[in-house]
């Protein structure tokens, strides 16, 4: 495991990911101060922001005052998440998989009480304590 890779991976996702929340809050801010700018905004963005890079890039060609808005308010972002961020996803990680196991544990043990095997189900039937009862 390259975790080395893993990790450029990561932030390459999480870079793109801070563009898309970057480009939304400037949506935001225009849609206020300039809806027509918004509107043009919001259709050059279509389909574009998954790379959050190469996005940047085409838009600094198209209106670099756009480009530069982003770009700050993407830094600004990442400024202010990039101290609490390892440990909230170390943290949900870590939740969303006990939950997961916790699920599975339940569907396991319900799938064993609701479909019990032939034999638990003959050894009920030939108990030698429920056939002294009956006496």
């Amino acid at each position: 495991m390259n975790f080395k890779q893993i990790a450029k991976d990561t932030a390459k996702t999480l870079q793109s990911y801070l563009t898309y929340q970057a480009l939304r809050t400037v949506l935001a801010q225009l849609g206020e101060t300039n809806p027509p700018l918004a509107l043009w905004l919001h259709n050059f963005s279509a389909g574009k922001v998954q790379d959050g890079e190469k996005y940047i890039e085409e838009l600094l060609r198209e209106k670099p005052e756009l480009a530069l808005r982003i770009m700050t308010v993407r830094e600004h972002i990442a400024r202010e998440i990039t101290e609490f961020l390892p440990e909230m996803v170390l943290t949900g990680i870590q939740q969303a998989n006990m939950e997961k196991r916790r699920q599975h544990l339940e569907r396991m043990t319900q799938l064993n009480l609701s479909n019990p095997s032939p034999e638990s189900e003959q050894q009920s039937f030939t108990d030698p304590d429920l056939d002294n009862l009956a006496s």
